[in-house]
Parts: structure tokens; C-alpha cells; sequence
């Protein structure tokens, strides 16, 4: 595993079915919010871009997969480091799929398809994931 603690995921040893890779603690974070609903959130393994630079991340994300058998990496923003990494990865591993601009909902939902494979999981939760964006309130702020 990785020696950075940084990219230590929760819960110890990373065996989750999918990465969630994020600026700061947005990782952490969001990983700790399925498992506080779900109890489910050892399906995630989450790492931080905290003080890395590009290789670091990408190395990090390819020693994480490996070590998880992950093949779905959720990312927080579109053109963030962590998407740059991923998909750098995944042209060197084109069963890996990015899920970026990922948000609870997305995260919930991929956690409710267990049973499905990973690519339909993936498309499944980032459809929930888009949905789930909503503005209440009037136009304006009136």
C-alpha cells in the first residue's frame, strides 16, 4: 500500500470496489458520509491529492487499483488533478472507468448496485448523481 497517509483509505487496507479521488477531504469526507447512511462504505476507497504533485497522484491511483482490484474511479472535478490522473491511467487500463463530478448521491448509488456490473453501476450513479443537482428557491433570490 502506499505510504502516503494521505491516501490511506478508510477503514485500513484497500480492498473497495471502487476509488473516490478528491481534492482535500472531499474523499474522506463524502466515503465517511455512505458509510454513516449505508454502513456500506468499505465499497470505497478514498484518496486525497493533499500536497502531490501530478506523478504522485497517478501513482497512488495505479498502486490503489491494483492493490483493490477497483475498476471505477469517481473524481470530484471535471478538469482537477485527480481526473487528469485517472484518466491518464485509464489509457493504460481501458477497463477502468471515471465517474467525475462526483457527489453523495452518485456515491449512494453506486453503493445500491452492488450486484450490477461495474460499468452499469457506474452509469446508473452518475445518472442519480446528475439528477440529484437541484436549485430551490425563486429566481433572483426574490
Amino acid at each position: 500500500m502506499t505510504s502516503n497517509p494521505e491516501l490511506a483509505p478508510l477503514g485500513g487496507s484497500p480492498v473497495g470496489r471502487a476509488i473516490v479521488a478528491g481534492h482535500g477531504d472531499f474523499a474522506h469526507g463524502v466515503v465517511s458520509a455512505v458509510a454513516q447512511i449505508t454502513g456500506r462504505g468499505e465499497v470505497f476507497v478514498a484518496l486525497s491529492n493533499r500536497g502531490l504533485g501530478a506523478d504522485d497522484i497517478e501513482r497512488s491511483m495505479r498502486e490503489t487499483l491494483a492493490e483493490s482490484g477497483a475498476r471505477v474511479i469517481f473524481t470530484d472535478l471535471p478538469a482537477g488533478s485527480c481526473t487528469i490522473a485517472a484518466r491518464r491511467v485509464q489509457r493504460e487500463r481501458p477497463d477502468v472507468l471515471v465517474v467525475t463530478g462526483a457527489n453523495l448521491a452518485t456515491l449512494l448509488d453506486f453503493v445500491f448496485h452492488a450486484d450490477a456490473p461495474p460499468a452499469d453501476a457506474a452509469q446508473h450513479a452518475a445518472d442519480k448523481g446528475r439528477a440529484s443537482v437541484t436549485v430551490i428557491g425563486a429566481p433572483g433570490g426574490r
